[in-house]
């Protein structure tokens, strides 16, 4: 492909808008939902009522005029008073459009405020079912509006869609939309099912090509996103961890935590960078606009809105249009509903491997599946529409259900459904965009099944490691759940954070926060404090002992602050289980755990549903420690003693265990589970409550999909050998692919 400049933008033409069959057609369509909503509405509220049903259609009317006449200066108000401002005056727009039409109206009647928020809830309940008996697209209305503002503002200008036969004058965009947890293979299947038919047009059109790439260890969604959107994911060794020059955990998921990764990852040259937008993401990308971005949510913009959140004013057709918020919230339940009845037929039908899936996660189902799937799509709609040069949005549907359920379970394949449906309906706002946009789908790693360390072995790896240690009572921190609340911590964090307490946070300010993490299980005597949703343990202080006991004479330093850290801390990164000894003041060596806790490494490598653990060591560097040999990491001309025990783990085991347990932060010891094959397919043991996991290495976590332009080919020098294959291998080199496809399209200087 050869660079080119950028295309110019297309021509005005004069005003010949007219309206068509098709904008005739939507609007009929949406009249007629509408009035029967409302008419079922007013059947089942007791403080409403109607005459004539000539009066219902009538209030469909009124609804409609009202929405077109309040949606400008609803925009202007919320450009003052911010998203969440947004998000009251919208709800309140809604009620009052309900009120005014059912008061309004000649043969209508309602008797208080209350009874018309009970139509609203009622009439966009029913529009929602009415629109699933259909067969209706369940995301559809959400851009109903953008797109035929869409099209009204192409037609005026005298844009095309996108044709090669017509000349297309638009200037280029790009639109990166992450599958989370998506594997190539689970692709592949739900093509071969029929559950993702946009893709598979795309792709038996010739229009895209398939590839994989290799997500390295950590296969975690930070690293993987550090490295899609700001090229380097150093400084992510799993998706929690403990740092020691801060003395406390650090955990992704996290806004401020998110800000300081993204501090520690960005050039200011990311893959956004030059008038880019981020929507749902866990890093900016350097993107001039954010919306829910987990590390922008703590800083503010110049205008004093909250940069994670976004501008006001793009929110506003999302909570102001009549009935979509309500739908997406009825909708929304009835996700909530569906995991009940998914989970009990597993219990029922005695499927295995599985975990309980009840508590918070069916409420957050219900959001991240429903409501922000909706929200997503309407931002990423309005970008387009906007012309934003490059979008990246990360859509989680798949990965929070296989999480629970199993990476190929049917609902999980099933939330890939609604992912290709989006995809459809950003096809169609991107054919009457002001860019002629190329869509790239891209997963950050993918999933592997299997029975948790807990339910193999009995009991936690931190009290497993506790054990070997012979110290079964050492103050310890494991700290395993919560990635699933990642979606909703930008939002959470928005609505609750206070303006003065809202801003950057560096390092060293960072460093004199108290330690806290999503889900984490704190042992010995925690203090607990509830959230929405997760909760913040700290680690106990205490404990008996020398202070410089938990590393050998020399190793651990002198006594300071580090000696009110927990004994030993454990995170989970999926099948990667990190440990570290936080009072010594450096990673400890082999040779400091065979002197401080004799046997511990041995005996750890043996356990039944551990595979490999990974050590350094003073003389012969880094060690992978089987339960039957061990093999040099960095010496690639050493025979291995024994066993191998990275055979289970593919071609790639050397290179990117190696790399991980060079990171920075890395733990003392990197322990990865077993790989068993009960039938057949590789199944891993997550550390964590997860019966679909990533995060280390085994089974299809760390095949990603790259989905992307026929036109765009991937290049051979970003290519490398992964066994009998050939594939891209690091987000790193994802980010480089993206960056040039964007440059030779005329998209980025």
């Amino acid at each position: 492909m050869t660079s080119r400049a950028p295309a110019p933008a297309p021509s005005v033409h004069p005003w010949r808008w007219r309206p068509t069959l098709e904008d005739v057609g939507d609007s009929v369509v949406g009249l007629a939902t509408t009035a029967v909503g409302l008419g079922v509405a007013i059947a089942l509220v007791d403080g409403a009522s109607a005459e004539q049903p000539w009066s219902v259609l009538l209030a469909a009317l009124v609804v409609a005029a009202g929405d077109v006449v309040l949606r400008p200066p609803l925009r202007v108000l919320a450009r003052l008073v911010g998203a969440v401002g947004a998000l009251v005056t919208g709800l309140a727009a809604q009620v009052l459009l309900t009120w005014a039409a059912l008061s309004l109206v000649p043969g209508l009647d309602v008797l208080d405020t209350w009874s018309a928020v009970e139509v609203l809830v009622v009439t966009g309940l029913v529009m929602a079912v009415g629109r699933w008996l259909w067969g209706s697209n369940d995301s559809e209305y959400v851009i109903a509006d953008v797109l035929r503002r869409a099209r009204a503002h192409a037609r005026r200008q005298g844009v095309l869609p996108d044709d090669a036969a017509t000349g297309d004058a638009r200037p280029a965009g790009m639109l990166v939309v992450q599958l989370d947890g998506v594997s190539a293979a689970v692709l592949a299947q739900a093509i071969e099912a029929g559950l993702a038919p946009t893709m598979q047009r795309w792709l038996a059109s010739g229009t895209h090509r398939w590839a994989s790439w290799w997500a390295r260890v950590p296969s975690t969604t930070p690293a993987s996103q550090a490295g899609l959107l700001h090229g380097d994911s150093s400084a992510v060794p799993a998706f929690r961890w403990w740092d020691r020059g801060l003395g406390r955990l650090v955990v992704t998921n996290h806004p401020a935590d998110a800000a300081l990764v993204e501090q520690r990852a960005s050039d200011g040259s990311g893959l956004l960078a030059g008038g880019g937008t981020a929507i749902s993401t866990m890093f900016s990308g350097d993107a001039a606009r954010t919306f829910l971005v987990m590390s922008r949510t703590t800083t503010r913009g110049p205008d004093g809105e909250r940069a994670g959140f976004g501008p006001g004013q793009s929110f506003v057709r999302f909570f102001a249009s009549p009935f979509v918020l309500t739908r997406a919230a009825g909708l929304s339940l009835g996700e909530m509903v569906k995991e009940l009845y998914q989970a009990r037929r597993q219990r029922v039908r005695g499927v295995v491997p599985r975990i309980s899936r009840t508590g918070w996660f069916v409420v957050l189902r219900g959001a991240t599946n429903v409501l922000m799937r909706d929200l997503n799509t309407a931002l990423v709609a309005e970008a387009l529409v906007r012309g934003d040069p490059t979008v990246f949005v990360d859509l989680v549907d798949y990965d929070e259900i296989a999480h629970h359920a199993g990476p190929t379970r049917p609902e999980s394949l099933r939330a890939l459904e609604g992912l290709d449906r989006v995809l459809g309906i950003l096809e169609r706002v991107a054919e009457v965009a002001p860019r002629a946009y190329r869509f790239v789908v891209v997963s950050d790693h993918g999933q592997a099944l299997g029975a948790t360390f807990e339910q193999v072995e009995g009991r936690s790896l931190l009290d497993t490691v506790r054990a070997l240690m012979a110290e079964p009572h050492a103050p310890g921190l494991q700290s395993g759940d919560g990635e699933e609340w990642g979606p909703l911590n930008a939002l959470l964090a928005s609505l609750t954070s206070r303006p003065g307490a809202v801003r950057s946070q560096g390092a060293d300010d960072r460093g004199r926060r108290g330690l806290a993490d999503d889900g984490a299980d704190a042992q010995d005597g925690p203090t607990r404090r509830g959230g929405a949703g997760a909760r913040a343990d700290r680690a106990a202080t205490g404990g008996a002992g020398d202070p410089g006991a938990s590393g050998a004479p020399g190793a651990a330093g002198a006594a300071g602050p580090s000696d009110r850290a927990p004994e030993v801390v454990v995170a989970a990164s999926g099948n990667l289980g990190l440990v570290w000894f936080p009072r010594a003041r450096r990673r400890l060596v082999l040779e400091d755990l065979q002197e401080r806790w004799p046997g511990l490494v041995g005996a750890l490598a043996a356990r039944p549903a551990i595979g490999v653990v990974v050590v350094d060591t003073r003389e012969r560097g880094l060690v992978a420690i089987g339960a039957g040999g061990v093999v040099l990491l960095e010496q690639d001309d050493s025979p291995v003693e024994g066993e191998d025990p990275l055979t289970p783990y593919g071609p790639r085991a050397r290179a990117d265990l190696a790399r991980a347990a060079r990171l920075a932060d890395t733990g003392d010891l990197l322990v990865v589970s077993a790989v068993s094959r009960p039938a057949g397919a590789a199944h891993v043991h997550a550390f964590e409550g997860q019966v679909g996991s990533h995060g280390g290495i085994g089974g299809d976590q760390n095949e990603a999909l790259l989905l992307h332009p026929a036109e765009w080919p991937i290049g051979s020098d970003l290519l490398e050998p992964v066994g009998e294959r050939t594939m891209v291998v690091g987000a790193e080199q994802v980010h480089r692919q993206l960056v040039r496809w964007a440059r030779e399209a005329g998209i980025r200087a």
